[in-house]
């Protein structure tokens, strides 16, 4: 087993963490039989089977990433068969929506992600505080107060950029 990186190297931390819970979920999906199937589609199918189909900007909204990783991940299930792509409003904007396909694997996906919903309550109950009330705590004092004032606050002079 890898050693856990050092304390003070958090977003380090956090992606080991991220890798340990998202590979695991990977690793079901293929073991289902989901081999195109990725963690980070599940926002996506979510929104729109509570929403329909709708632009990529209103989707990476929804989900709360930004448009350029919304665009990264639907490209990703647009290749696997699982969304459709078609012109919007306007000759920029591509409006996504559910193929078949995918359609056809919700029920499989709908039974991953209630034993992924438990095992997070599992985990939860391990833990000092729910790590998704942790995390929506860390995101809005980090809203409040960016990191980077705090680094500033600690003494470090970052010399001004000038554009060029």
């Amino acid at each position: 087993m890898n050693a856990l990186p050092e304390r003070e190297a958090v977003g380090t931390l956090l992606r080991h963490v991220l890798d340990l819970l998202d590979g695991d979920v990977a690793k079901v999906y293929a073991e289902l039989g989901l081999t195109d199937y990725r963690p980070r589609h599940s926002p996506v199918v979510r929104a729109l089977l509570a929403d329909g189909p709708m632009p990529i900007r209103d989707l990476a909204r929804r989900v709360g990433v930004t448009h350029s990783a919304a665009s990264q991940t639907v490209a990703q299930m647009h290749r696997a068969g699982l969304v459709d792509l078609s012109p919007g409003a306007d000759a920029r904007q591509r409006v996504v929506s559910l193929t078949a396909q995918a359609r056809d694997l919700l029920p499989v996906i709908e039974a991953e992600w209630a034993a992924t919903s438990a095992a997070m309550r599992e985990l939860d109950a391990e833990l000092s505080m729910p790590l998704s009330d942790l995390l929506t705590e860390i995101a809005g004092a980090l809203r409040r107060r960016p990191f980077r004032e705090r680094i500033a606050d600690a003494g470090l002079t970052v010399p001004e950029t000038t554009g060029g």
